[in-house]
């Protein structure tokens, strides 16, 4: 009786995604301290160790641990970002419209809690709805007219931007840029905390929108993996002449996803300014950075909803690291370049993977 062969753990598919994101990662580390080294070479070694380190950077454990949280929270609105990206990229689409969807879902969320004095429930509704209708025009313009989302995307994401600026223009605080504070102006507007700043040395602004995201990553891998509606909207993206034919509404699903990817950047924009850790200036001329980055978190997580979870992490993890770098001797932009770096290696991710499954296959032949 012929015995069958253990399959290698290198064969295993999530295996081979997460070795070919730490090499990414290792890479475009690898990259950046050449860069450092090139700047300052003494400096070097002490800039890449502050940047890895971010919040462990304080010798005290308890101000070390209140920085974890704001990373925390910080990360919460880069994962929502992240499973847009992705819940639109599994349905064929390419969301670059993140951005826009995330300033369209920060304006309603602020304009709700300082004009109309809304709790925060609703303005996290009013945030979901704004961004998801942002989506849904990318949608319709590519399901009825044929717009590529990638061209429409760039074009509202400015138009997002200009808009939120003259709409929270109204409900700045005094001559600033900044928007009024949610702490004195309308505290019921902040996300409960529920215990959670306890736990982080009574970091404030740790809400119940970090463990809430993690929960829609698991969400949104439930939907798209387990449910009829995940099936047909991943069926229309990977052909919408064989979904009609099957009887599945392709334009429906088009804007449906749209919708949907939207929703949870405005939702990460609520996460981030109901917490009242920062404040919206008008004065802002380019689109935030925090869908862009949810693009690189979708492919350095390998795609897959789980695994963004610790990829949005990790970037912004090296993002609030940046801040503890000599200035004096770099520039403040520099976690930035490292960053872009690692965005550029991330692209390589799915070559990697496939470079090891055909390695895989051509060691299971030779045996």
């Amino acid at each position: 009786m012929k015995q069958k062969s253990k399959k290698s753990w290198l064969a295993i598919p999530g295996v081979q995604t997460l070795l070919a994101s730490l090499l990414c990662v290792l890479a475009g580390l690898l990259v950046g301290f050449v860069i450092l080294c090139m700047i300052d070479l003494q400096g070097a070694p002490a800039a890449m160790a502050a940047i890895l380190k971010n919040f462990l950077y304080f010798p005290r454990p308890m101000v070390a641990l209140q920085y974890f949280g704001s990373t925390l929270v910080k990360s919460s609105p880069l994962l929502m970002c992240t499973l847009s990206v992705l819940f639109a990229y599994k349905a064929g689409l390419f969301n670059i419209g993140a951005s826009g969807q995330y300033t369209v879902g920060a304006g309603v969320a602020l304009y709700l809690a300082l004009a109309f004095r809304c709790p925060w429930y609703i303005c996290l509704i009013g945030a979901m709805l704004g961004g998801g209708l942002m989506g849904a025009l990318v949608g319709a313009l590519r399901a009825f007219r044929q717009v590529n989302e990638v061209i429409a995307s760039i074009m509202l994401n400015w138009l997002a931007l200009y808009c939120v600026n003259m709409l929270l223009n109204g409900v700045r605080d005094g001559s600033t840029t900044y928007t009024k504070p949610l702490h004195t102006e309308n505290p019921a507007a902040l996300i409960p905390s529920l215990g959670l700043s306890g736990l982080f040395a009574d970091n404030r602004y740790v809400t119940i929108a970090v463990p809430l995201s993690v929960l829609f990553a698991v969400l949104v891998w439930f939907v798209l993996d387990k449910t009829r509606l995940g099936f047909e909207l991943r069926a229309t993206g990977l052909n919408r002449h064989a979904a009609r034919y099957a009887g599945m509404g392709e334009k429906r699903n088009i804007i449906l996803t749209m919708f949907l990817a939207g929703a949870l950047s405005g939702l990460g924009a609520g996460f981030l300014y109901l917490s009242g850790i920062e404040q919206w200036t008008t004065a802002l001329t380019s689109v935030p950075t925090m869908g862009l980055n949810g693009i690189a978190a979708a492919f350095l997580g390998g795609a897959h909803p789980i695994g963004c979870i610790f990829s949005a992490f990790f970037i912004q993890h090296i993002t609030s690291g940046g801040s503890y770098v000599d200035k004096m001797t770099y520039a403040s932009q520099i976690s930035d370049l490292i960053l872009a770096i690692i965005i550029y290696c991330c692209s390589f991710v799915f070559l990697l993977r496939h470079l090891m499954q055909q390695a895989m296959l051509r060691r299971g032949k030779e045996a």
